[in-house]
């Protein structure tokens, strides 16, 4: 059993030092990434998605590109009672073009997020490293232009998140969602 868990935590380890090698698309524009995506595509092994994968849905992000080549970022999903689920950060660009950072006030955890592959006008493959209390977790999304996305596409997304260590069971290709009205 001791065995177990420590070939369990030293592959959790692994997996995350190799996360954090994985690097932003060259020559990324922030002013292209900028619009409305939906977020079409989750994976992660984070137990919170786990317990609720089966009930997330697809919903919007707004990326708003700042003056100083910062992002303003709005996401909103639509619950099954009619509420609308709201979050907003502002994401810091870093020296690294195509990776930023934030502070999640609603979770309490530092992100470092990279947008790792782009097509402006029609996909994004977006990995975060989000840590909470010295604990980091991937999460992984896929972003479209429009609520659907290929095949090609989703086996893409499937393939990136299970090289950067979340389980099969774990990715989920979103099911689609009416939106939320215009705050």
């Amino acid at each position: 059993m001791r065995n177990t868990l420590l070939r369990t935590v030293a592959a959790l380890m692994c997996m995350l030092a190799a996360s954090a090698d994985i690097m932003p698309v060259n020559d990324f524009d922030v002013e292209k990434f900028g619009g409305k995506w939906y977020i079409v595509g989750f994976a992660t092994n984070a137990q919170w998605f786990v317990v609720n994968k089966a009930g997330t849905k697809v919903g919007t992000a707004v990326i708003v590109p700042t003056a100083g080549g910062d992002m303003d970022l709005s996401y909103a999903n639509l619950n099954a009672n009619g509420t609308c689920w709201r979050m907003t950060h502002m994401a810091k660009k870093t020296d690294t073009p195509g990776r930023f950072t934030f502070h999640s006030q609603i979770w309490n955890n530092d992100n470092d997020m990279r947008i790792v592959d782009v097509l402006y006008d029609d996909y994004a493959l977006v990995h975060t490293i989000k840590t909470k209390n010295g604990v980091s977790e991937v999460l992984n999304k896929l972003y479209s232009r429009t609520p659907e996305s290929s095949a090609t596409l989703q086996q893409k997304f499937r393939q990136f998140s299970t090289e950067t260590g979340v389980l099969p069971d774990n990715i989920a290709i979103l099911a689609s969602n009416a939106e939320c009205p215009e705050a």
